[in-house]
């Protein structure tokens, strides 16, 4: 094998990998939709109505996902939390994370 095929299948690679990971990116509209499950403890707009609960707008993308997952998979136990993360999809948290993460948020002195 030539450098420049090596080069040339590194670069299918990275294309194919960059790809998948694009269409497994979460939607922030559909989140919204969804979102609408968690409104009554973290808010319309991820701004928490209870004060035991986190606020969730401009949270990371990683964060969000790695905490609904161990909700679901009950590694991190919160009663209620358990029951909304549990039938959860993959891409709904997805979708969750992108829609949270995409409400600005303003931080004053």
């Amino acid at each position: 094998m030539k450098i420049s095929d090596s080069l040339c299948w590194s670069f299918v690679w990275l294309l194919a990998v960059g790809t998948s990971a694009a269409q497994a990116a979460g939607n922030p509209k559909a989140g919204q939709a969804i979102a609408s499950q968690c409104a009554a403890c973290h808010g319309v707009k991820g701004l928490a109505t209870l004060p035991s609960a986190p606020n969730l707008a401009g949270q990371s993308l990683q964060y969000l996902d790695e905490q609904l997952k161990l909700y679901r998979s009950g590694k991190r136990q919160n009663e209620t939390m358990v029951l909304m993360a549990k039938p959860l999809t993959d891409q709904q948290i997805e979708d969750l994370a992108a829609w949270y993460n995409s409400i600005p948020i303003q931080i004053a002195p």
